[in-house]
């Protein structure tokens, strides 16, 4: 009798801890869906800019170039962030559009007089208000900024995967790997995350590699 009651809280706590770990797999998956989203979006929209197909094209003449660090930064940080504001005026490609007051952020200093080249993402609201938002343009920066894209949608696969089976892919998981694949071939989840992944796989490598050669 003990035995029997033994093993049926046994059974119960499986289930439990099993209804747990589904839930947790799924709560997983959606948070790799929204974050391949965000950071699709995210790579698209800044890649459009960097490579001209948004917003204002021009070039901004450098007047100084200050280096600013976060007092906590850690020397590794301040070495590979390098936040550098450069100031200067801009003037579009057509002369339609300048800017006493422009600013932008770049990843070195630059001398004064020299022109670099950016997208103007939003003018300014009055002629010396400062206001504009600047970006640095250059073909090998919009291709890591679509590596990011294609990046996005490896995040958004295993999303979609996690989602629609409760598959964990971190600590325990109710539902093995082997299973969970299984479970979605049996409709088009399975074509969707082989697709996502395999896209992204390659977009995201070919793009940073493009962006090596110029």
């Amino acid at each position: 009798m003990a035995r029997t009651r033994r093993t049926s809280v046994d059974a119960s706590l499986t289930g439990l801890v099993g209804g747990a770990f589904g839930r947790l797999g799924r709560a997983g998956g959606l948070v790799f869906l929204l974050a391949g989203l965000v950071l699709s979006g995210w790579g698209a929209y800044e890649g459009a800019y960097a490579a001209g197909w948004a917003g204002t094209h021009g070039t901004l003449t450098v007047k100084q170039c200050e280096v600013s660090y976060p007092g906590n930064a850690s020397r590794s940080s301040r070495k590979n962030r390098r936040p550098v504001r450069c100031e200067g005026t801009f003037v579009s490609d057509d002369g339609s559009s300048t800017d006493a007051n422009a600013a932008v952020r770049v990843r070195r200093q630059y001398a004064p007089g020299a022109e670099l080249s950016v997208q103007q993402t939003e003018p300014p609201t009055a002629a010396d208000a400062g206001d504009g938002d600047y970006l640095q343009s250059g073909v090998d920066r919009a291709w890591r900024w679509f590596g990011a894209f294609f990046g996005g949608w490896v995040l958004t696969g295993l999303g979609v995967f996690c989602l629609a089976t409760g598959f964990a892919p971190f600590g325990r998981s109710r539902v093995s790997f082997d299973a969970a694949w299984e479970a979605a071939g049996r409709g088009a989840t399975r074509w969707v995350v082989i697709g996502a992944v395999g896209v992204g796989l390659v977009g995201a490598g070919v793009s940073f590699l493009v962006s090596y050669f110029f």
